[in-house]
């Protein structure tokens, strides 16, 4: 798929090694940057203040964003994390109409607050866990008995995933993550996945 070009190459840089060689460098401190890849949402029945409405359906789509974080090292290896972060979704709303009756979901920003866990394969290679918060927003339309409505609502969820971080320079870090996040609960159904191409720049 077209949107896992960049992750995958990022991927393919930081498997070979192919960043220029730095000082001793240590995950230590905050830090900034951006990202960016693919994301499939996978809806079914989704709860909204305006109703319930039924997607039963997935779509691929880009999203891209920022993020801010602090690192600490409590030992030579082991790194903690705590992270947070705005994303914007790409062409990512799903339809599904039927005779009288038709309902739309269309995410148009997400934020989330994480923590990483991670140990350092070298001085300057990190493979992390993480896990969170997630918090979505959205787009509602929905046309029944009742009539058209529009409307906002927010979505509350989990994530998990993990990930490979490296620095390029003494400064200027890469990441590749894979994240699965559950924005269901309270009858609704919402699977997310993402593949998440990153340049941090750390201070």
């Amino acid at each position: 798929m077209k949107y896992l070009a960049l992750p995958l190459s990022l991927g393919a840089a930081l498997a070979a090694g192919i960043a220029a060689p730095a000082a001793a460098q240590t995950f230590d401190g905050p830090y900034v940057g951006a990202q960016a890849g693919w994301s499939q949402n996978k809806l079914g029945s989704v709860e909204t203040d305006l109703g319930a409405a039924t997607i039963d359906d997935k779509r691929d789509a880009a999203t891209a964003g920022i993020f801010v974080g602090y690192n600490v090292q409590p030992t030579g290896r082991v790194v903690l994390s705590a992270e947070g972060a705005v994303n914007f979704g790409f062409d990512d709303g799903l339809a599904r109409s039927w005779k009288d009756a038709s309902a739309a979901i269309n995410p148009e920003y997400g934020f989330d607050l994480g923590v990483r866990a991670g140990y350092l394969v070298t001085d300057k290679t990190l493979v992390y866990a993480r896990g969170g918060y997630e918090n979505i927003r959205t787009a509602v339309r929905i046309l029944d008995l009742e009539g058209p409505r529009r409307g906002k609502d927010n979505l509350d969820g989990w994530s998990v995933g993990g990930g490979v971080e490296r620095f390029v320079t003494d400064r200027v870090s890469a990441r590749v993550e894979y994240r699965y996040s559950d924005l269901g609960g309270g009858g609704t159904k919402w699977d997310r996945h993402q593949l998440l191409a990153g340049i941090a720049w750390h201070f």
